[in-house]
């Protein structure tokens, strides 16, 4: 067996969906992780300490002698569906260029994800067949490869999560066609890496095809049906058996266009059954995977707790405003360079709420707080002391601390009667002169109401949230410039 804490491990694919939740782990298992991704710096702020960003290109061959360079195990997560119709043909070209870089080099295994699916003999989607051809590409460069075929996986950012779940949240009454009724075997995010992690133990030379799923056989109308219940969603599906998969494909682009490119993805791949039929790895391996419900509940649980691993994926720069909908969730983050050091910045945040009031606006709170309470929520809770310094669990008004660490981020879950579920994240980024104020609100919307809810009340919360911004600057600046108080005892008299 391999010592996994002497291993150079490189993961190509660092900032996609798979590797962006393999890398926290895999760090702790090996001595170090080079993360390759065409834009390294989207990643930068997540990266284990053990963690190097590298910027190389698939399609540019010459980027991947640098990136490969001494590595021992390569992860090999690319994937193209997202980017344009021909996105077989840049897979293959990717592949291509990847195997022969590795045979130029010093790897001794790759690790592959590809897709699960049943095909008869031409009658492969192009999703399907496309991570079929790059695994054999990849075995072609006399590599050993550790192939797993999943079928779909639970976790946010996963395709067919995404549009399952988009459907779900916008639509109560749904027309379902006969692909909705195709066995999958979903396998949980955490299953997936725990199979991913495993992996770097193979010590033999031969190349190994792994069929890997959840402990539920279901459909993908069971699938929704599961979600929308984790959710508290009814949704009433009419089965109809005439919708080709052409046609579902624009009625996906009617009611989710953010993911069209994905969903008709995810329509080729369900006219085929994703269900595992050689269960060679549960005896290769010691993970036992979860069931459906459990899965999304922990995909649901995760996300809520986790804005770095989302926010990763969709503000590479640092404008100081940037706006995003990831799945059911709405974000918005504002930042703001102030002349301060951090000890005043953070003491700034972590006197929020209660008599120090909010830094913008204070009666807004307090109305709202009062509605909050006609509708059977908390409200401001004023009779509630809050403890100073802030600890996870401590109440302020109608928020609960969520996490608080010591020098720079404080993190608040909502208490109120919502239509989904809010937090707001403060934190503090050092620069070279002064400091970065970093505001993060997030809304998970819980169906059509979550959506009217957000969209309704968003221009007030903007300038809530601005003012709040400002206010916490100024006074930043204002505890910095203070000169600080003297004990009693050293006052002149």
């Amino acid at each position: 067996m391999k010592d996994k804490k002497k291993m150079n491990v490189v993961v190509i694919g660092a900032s996609g969906f798979v590797g962006s939740a393999l890398i926290p782990s895999l760090a702790s298992h090996v001595h170090s992780v080079r993360c390759v991704s065409r834009d390294p710096d989207r990643i930068a702020r997540v990266l284990p300490g053990n963690a190097l960003r590298v910027q190389a290109d698939l399609l540019e061959p010459d980027s991947l002698n640098r990136a490969l360079a001494g590595a021992g195990t390569v992860y090999y997560l690319a994937h193209s569906l997202g980017e344009k119709d021909g996105f077989a043909a840049l897979e293959e070209k990717a592949a291509q260029n990847f195997a022969d870089a590795a045979a130029r080099s010093q790897i001794q295994r790759i690790i592959y994800l590809g897709a699960l699916a049943q095909v008869a003999e031409g009658h492969s989607s192009d999703h399907i067949a496309s991570r079929h051809r790059v695994g054999e590409i990849l075995r072609s460069s006399g590599i050993p490869v550790t192939e797993f075929r999943a079928s779909v996986v639970i976790g946010a950012g996963s395709m067919a999560y995404e549009v399952v779940r988009a459907l779900v949240e916008r639509l109560p009454v749904m027309v379902t066609p006969r692909w909705v009724r195709m066995p999958i075997q979903p396998i949980a995010q955490a299953d997936l890496v725990a199979y991913l992690i495993e992996a770097l133990s193979e010590g033999d030379e031969e190349s190994h095809v792994y069929e890997i799923g959840g402990s539920s056989v279901v459909d993908y109308a069971q699938f929704m049906s599961t979600y929308g219940g984790a959710r508290g969603l009814h949704r009433m599906m009419i089965p109809v058996p005439v919708i080709t998969p052409r046609l579902s494909s624009l009625w996906l682009k009617l009611v989710t266009p953010a993911h069209f490119r994905m969903g008709r993805r995810v329509v080729d791949s369900a006219e085929h059954v994703s269900v595992v039929v050689d269960s060679a790895a549960l005896s290769a391996f010691s993970v036992r995977p979860m069931g459906l419900k459990e899965s999304i509940e922990r995909a649901l649980q995760e996300e809520s707790h986790d804005l770095d691993r989302l926010d990763m994926r969709w503000s590479s720069d640092r404008k100081p405003f940037v706006k995003a909908r990831i799945g059911s969730r709405f974000i918005e983050q504002r930042s703001l360079d102030v002349h301060s050091d951090a000890t005043s910045a953070f003491a700034a945040i972590r006197r929020i709420g209660g008599p120090n009031g909010w830094y913008w606006g204070n009666s807004l709170w307090k109305i709202r707080g009062v509605m909050d309470r006609w509708v059977g929520g908390p409200g401001m809770r004023t009779g509630s002391p809050i403890h100073r310094p802030l600890v996870k669990g401590d109440l302020i008004d109608f928020w609960t601390v969520q996490g608080c660490d010591e020098t720079s981020r404080l993190t608040l879950r909502a208490d109120m009667k919502l239509p989904g579920e809010a937090s707001l994240d403060l934190r503090i980024e050092p620069l070279e002169s002064g400091v970065r104020i970093v505001q993060t609100a997030s809304f998970n919307a819980r169906g059509i109401m979550g959506v009217l809810y957000w969209a309704i009340l968003h221009p007030l919360h903007t300038r809530v949230f601005k003012g709040m911004l400002r206010g916490l600057a100024a006074e930043a600046s204002r505890r910095t410039e203070k000169p600080p108080e003297l004990p009693a005892r050293l006052l002149p008299h």
